[in-house]
């Protein structure tokens, strides 16, 4: 018979406190328990809905176990960064030229250094108080489904759109995680906030694309997925709805009422947001069709310094401006960015996938569609 295997423990509250040291917006700790959703998760795999994603495909068990992560694991401790506050509804910003859209967390700096900086600190901390501990950080960086971790430890529900909801702060955050040998004490165990989507869809029936059933997104169809992930050519059917995003896409949460300051403008008025979120000038409200139609690699890499986006190749998101341009051309003229368009149908000097785009666009146009 074995010997059984001590696990080092410390108080959770001195581990909240910690992590609040280091500005996170929410710490909270999970057991280190495997999935309550297996099945769905690998129907969802096997229903083809990731799309081009392999890596969800690989690893699945360590996935659905965190003890699979990390021998012995016991506790899951979850950090949240916030880098937007729920905002009462405002009219689309109007500009003096054609702008291409990018989600709200990409605006600022990179959540994953961001985040995995002071995750590493607070690791570092807990192991020199804990020498026999094991500790091991993710952010979007290993086999860890962060939001089922979340939901346990008590920062929110799953929205029907599928992210996190905090009952008072709504879903603008970002997670990271430490899966850990260390046990916490708590003196109440963390649950999760009941759902309070009750019989709201604003986010089904918002979504561009229609990838969003309840509780559910399919990934290929999803405009975050076909500009940021998608590296081929983009169906035709999917242009229009993808409006003039071309790095992410927020919809499903600027319709979210959890994301809409109440009447008294309580509701996220305590929201702290990490200031290396705040939106660069650059991208903010949007980049310019035209001026991204002419981006030279240089120009992409000066852009996306210390950006979330570099990963994003230049014919991606010449692909995504111009399908943005086609959409903006069906409604009002340009005649520089058609011109641009049309330049590029024929234009050697870039890829095949951004010709065979321009290509769609011009004949979408010339359809009148």
């Amino acid at each position: 018979m074995g010997v059984p295997v001590k696990h080092p423990e410390t108080d959770a509250a001195t581990v909240r406190r910690l992590g609040e040291s280091l500005g996170f917006g929410l710490v909270g700790f999970a057991p280190a328990m495997p999935s309550d959703y297996r099945d769905e998760l690998r129907g969802w795999l096997a229903d083809g809905k990731h799309g081009e994603m392999d890596y969800l495909n690989r690893n699945v068990e360590t996935r659905l176990d965190p003890c699979e992560l990390v021998e012995g694991a016991q506790s899951i401790i979850v950090a949240a960064d916030f880098y937007h506050k729920p905002q009462p509804p405002t009219p689309h910003p109007t500009a003096d030229k054609p702008l291409g859209r990018i989600a709200r967390y990409a605006r600022g700096d990179d959540y994953h250094k961001v985040m995995k900086k002071r995750l590493h600190t607070m690791a570092d901390t807990l192991r020199e108080r804990h020498p026999a501990g094991a500790f091991r950080v993710a952010v979007d960086t290993a086999p860890v489904l962060e939001r089922e971790h979340a939901a346990r430890a008590g920062l929110g529900w799953t929205g029907k759109h599928t992210l996190l909801i905090h009952p008072r702060k709504g879903s603008w955050m970002l997670l990271g995680v430490i899966v850990t040998t260390l046990r916490l004490h708590t003196d109440n165990e963390p649950r999760p906030p009941e759902s309070h989507c009750g019989t709201c869809t604003r986010c089904i029936d918002a979504c561009p694309t229609d990838c969003i059933t309840p509780y559910s997104v399919d990934a290929s169809r999803c405009i975050s997925y076909l500009t940021l992930e998608h590296r081929g050519p983009i169906a035709p059917g999917l242009h229009e709805p993808m409006g003039d995003w071309v790095a992410g896409c927020d919809v499903c949460q600027q319709v979210c009422p959890f994301n809409r300051a109440s009447g008294g403008g309580h509701r996220g008025s305590d929201t702290p947001i990490n200031p290396a979120y705040i939106p660069r000038a650059v991208f903010d409200p949007g980049l310019p069709l035209l001026e991204l139609l002419d981006w030279s690699a240089e120009d992409r890499q000066q852009a996306f310094i210390k950006s979330a986006l570099k990963r994003v190749k230049l014919d991606m998101l010449k692909r995504n401006a111009l399908i943005a341009a086609g959409n903006y051309l069906s409604r009002e003229d340009d005649p520089a960015l058609r011109k641009r368009v049309r330049e590029l149908v024929d234009d050697r000097n870039e890829s095949e996938l951004v010709r065979l785009t321009a290509r769609q666009v011009s004949d979408r146009l010339r359809a009148g569609r």
